[in-house]
């Protein structure tokens, strides 16, 4: 008899359990469904998932009434201190990304062409410098 190999949470990647996460709160699937289609082991994985690196409220409990109400992207109740602090890391982090993507964009404007950025009372203007 062949014995089916047990798999643990750390087994998966992030970008699957940030998949099926996604899949299951937009409505595709339920986390049963989702367990079933994907051959994830062990009742709650995927609650697990959820919870931790879901979009949902889940400091409160939810009634059967109540789950399709969460089911939908309106925040019904603001966020949990540490779902704020969640949110505003991700915010800075694509803060940073932003910046340093201009930083590439001046530097190679500097650079390639001789175009000089400044910034002067909240305004950008350009200088071309000219190749003489």
């Amino acid at each position: 008899m062949e014995q089916e190999m047990r798999r643990s949470q750390r087994d998966y990647s992030l970008a699957f359990k940030l998949s099926v996460v996604e899949q299951v709160e937009k409505g595709e699937m339920t986390y049963k469904q989702a367990q079933k289609r994907y051959g994830i082991q062990g009742r709650s994985t995927v609650l697990v998932w959820c919870r931790k690196h879901g979009l949902q409220d889940w400091t409160q409990p939810r009634g059967p009434s109540k789950r399709r109400a969460t089911m939908t992207n309106k925040p019904s109740k603001p966020l949990t201190p540490e779902q704020r602090i969640k949110e505003l890391e991700r915010q800075l982090k694509e803060e940073k990304q932003k910046s340093a993507l201009f930083e590439t964009v001046i530097n190679i404007m500097r650079d390639e062409h001789g175009v000089t950025v400044k910034k002067s009372s909240g305004k950008l203007s350009l200088v071309v410098k000219s190749k003489d």
